[in-house]
């Protein structure tokens, strides 16, 4: 991980098109505003799990779905 000190108004870059500033800080929390182009996805790591948590349980749906219809297909019991 890289750590960095940053003082508000100040910035880092990542890449040539992301850019995380530094707003503000007050107290303990400080506030950042990510600039990133749209077809690249930000999001907070909370949210960002309950997604992946979603698309696992979902992709598990599929699969079970895809089991059943082929068997189905063969004549077998489906579950």
């Amino acid at each position: 991980m890289l750590v960095l000190t940053r003082k508000p108004n100040q910035s880092i870059m990542i890449g040539d098109e992301i850019e995380v500033s530094v707003l503000a800080i007050m107290g303990e929390k400080v506030r950042i505003g990510i600039q990133a182009p749209r077809h690249v996805p930000v999001f907070r790591t909370e949210v960002y799990l309950e997604i992946q948590d979603e698309r696992l349980a979902g992709a598990g749906d599929e699969v079970v779905a895809e089991v059943d219809a082929a068997l189905r297909d063969l004549g077998g019991p489906a579950t």
